[in-house]
């Protein structure tokens, strides 16, 4: 490769790292449009070479399918799975990740979507009531939980991202589950858990 392609390629992937760490709008990473208008048609290749330095610091490029290349989300997560302990330097409260598991627990054995007040009492059995309704807000800013107009709760794209969800059920479950669509999706789009229509 010539030298100003050598720059050209670096000053994209420098690009890349800063639409994927940094956090510029209310969710992380960014969107395939985001991606094409700033580092061009050939993004997914500036990806590619992106993700291979990031795995070395322990990370990966996740990608999210919302039915057109254009919307689908692309962001950094880490590669395996975080202890109890890195989950708290994120800024993770222990009661947050119990009522995050419990939720995903009731929706996933519900097939992936429960009525939003279902969930809520569920939660308000087991954690101080004026809790509940918040923290579920929050989780579905964060993406972890999605809902729609009806009031129905869904797993919501960064679980279908982030979480092994057939892991999560094996656990809860305390036997293997068999291969189901609540598998993990790589990154070449989500799982086929149900989801709301795309907003």
């Amino acid at each position: 490769m010539e030298e100003g392609g050598e720059a050209e390629l670096r000053e994209k992937l420098a690009r890349a790292a800063q639409l994927l760490f940094f956090k510029h709008h209310a969710q992380p990473g960014a969107r395939g449009w985001e991606l094409r208008r700033a580092l061009g048609r050939d993004y997914e290749r500036i990806l590619q070479v992106l993700e291979e330095e990031v795995n070395k610091l322990g990370l990966t490029i996740k990608r999210v399918s919302e039915g057109d290349p254009d919307s689908d989300r692309y962001f950094l997560t880490l590669k395996g799975h975080p202890t109890l302990t890195e989950a708290r330097t994120f800024g993770w409260r222990i009661d947050d990740l119990a009522m995050l598991t419990v939720a995903l627990a009731h929706l996933l054995a519900k097939g992936g979507k429960a009525p939003s007040r279902e969930v809520e009492s569920i939660l308000e059995e087991k954690f101080p009531k004026f809790r509940v309704e918040p923290t579920l807000e929050r989780f579905i800013r964060m993406g972890y939980l999605s809902e729609d107009e009806q009031g129905t709760l869904y797993v919501g794209w960064r679980t279908r991202a982030e979480v092994d969800q057939r892991a999560l059920l094996t656990l809860l479950l305390g036997r293997e589950v068999g291969k189901t669509s609540q598998e993990e999706p790589d990154r070449s789009g989500g799982s086929s858990q149900s989801s709301p229509p795309p907003s």
